[in-house]
Order: C-alpha cells, then sequence, then structure tokens
C-alpha cells in the first residue's frame, strides 16, 4: 500500500510558503513593516491556494470517490482510448482557486501511467474485483502539468492523495459501462468524501 501521510498544507507549496515567509522577515528586518506587507500577503494567499484539507473517506468498497473538488459538467459514454474499450466518461471542472490536491476514487493497484505533451496526464487503476477505472487529467491554461505520485505497481487506498495540479484541470474518469452513476450534470462534488458512482457486479 502506498505510503500516506497527510499535511494540512500541500507539500508542492513549502517552498513558495517559505520563500515568501522569509522575505516578509527580511523585508520587516531591514526595511519597515509597509515594505513587509506585500510579502505576507503572497504568503497568506499561498497558504490559502495550498490548504490541503482532510477529508473523512466514506466506507463503501464499490462506491468511486471524486478524485477533484470541483463541478461535473458533463457525463456521457465514450471509447477509452487508454484501454480501448467503452466506458462512461464523468467530467469534472476544478477551480482555479480549489484545492489542487488528486485523490483515488477507488482502492486497489496503480497499473499504469500516461504522460503527455499537451498537459494531459492519467493514471490506471485495478480494482481487486478486476474492475478498471481511470483518472485523466487535462491541466488548463496557466496550470502546470499534473503530478502523479504514486508509482506504477504499488497500491493505493479509496480516497488518498495520489496527485496533483496546480491551479486545476479538466479531469476525466473513465469508468466500466455497467457502473451506477450517482450524481448528475451540475453537481459540486469533494475529493475523497463524495461518491459519484458506484462498481456494479452481478450476484454468482
Amino acid at each position: 500500500m502506498h505510503s500516506y501521510r497527510h499535511t494540512l498544507i500541500a507539500r508542492e507549496g513549502w517552498l513558495f510558503i517559505f520563500l515568501a515567509l522569509s522575505a516578509t522577515v527580511l523585508a520587516e528586518h531591514f526595511l519597515d513593516i509597509l515594505a513587509a506587507l506585500p510579502f505576507a500577503i503572497v504568503a497568506i494567499a499561498l497558504f490559502f491556494l495550498f490548504r490541503d484539507p482532510p477529508r473523512k473517506i466514506p466506507s463503501a468498497p464499490l462506491g468511486l470517490v471524486s478524485p477533484v473538488d470541483g463541478t461535473i459538467v458533463e457525463i456521457t459514454k465514450v471509447h477509452d482510448k487508454y484501454l480501448g474499450r467503452q466506458a462512461i466518461c464523468l467530467r469534472l471542472k476544478m477551480n482555479w482557486y480549489g484545492i489542487y490536491s488528486t485523490r483515488s476514487p477507488t482502492e486497489g493497484k496503480v497499473i499504469k501511467h500516461w504522460f503527455g505533451d499537451d498537459g494531459k496526464a492519467a493514471q490506471w487503476i485495478q480494482t481487486d474485483e478486476g474492475d478498471d477505472v481511470v483518472v485523466s487529467l487535462i491541466k488548463g491554461r496557466g496550470s502546470r502539468h499534473p503530478a502523479c505520485m504514486v508509482p506504477t505497481g504499488e497500491r493505493i487506498g479509496q480516497g488518498r492523495r495520489c496527485g496533483f495540479v496546480r491551479f486545476g484541470a479538466l479531469v476525466e474518469l473513465l469508468v466500466p459501462v455497467n457502473t451506477r452513476i450517482d450524481k448528475q450534470a451540475g453537481d459540486k462534488v469533494l475529493a475523497g468524501a463524495d461518491i459519484i458512482a458506484t462498481l456494479v457486479h452481478k450476484a454468482p
């Protein structure tokens, strides 16, 4: 299982916050408090942008939690180019000022990653029951390339932090066609906390 230690401020922001706080202290020490004020404002803004609050993960083994904070903008049946299958695609739009961390929709094993020069990144997770779930991130204008932090071949828990995309992205969750969709377009969801779909298994 991929090791996980939650921090209230995303690690990706630590360096920027440290630099802003250092500039605040130096400006106040060598100049005056008015000179330090802009740096202090930047530090506060960075604390806000890189916040990463904990989430209560629901007890639902077959449930798929939202991978990001955002709004479901579309639910449609598509051809999954990653796995060469028909799939249901739930598209979610992150806010540029929202939580930038991404979370695993389900527990399972990371089978493969894809990274493109066009700012796309995708992660294939396979559950213990053999269900295939793909999370694809498409960076927005001004965003940095998405980062996936769980290596191929490792296990990850449902709702656990698995990536980061600065300033948000369009996220596609590709699931089996027989999956039950529990939300609808226009719904706002929280990463790791809200179940947006449920995997369906026929009784033996």
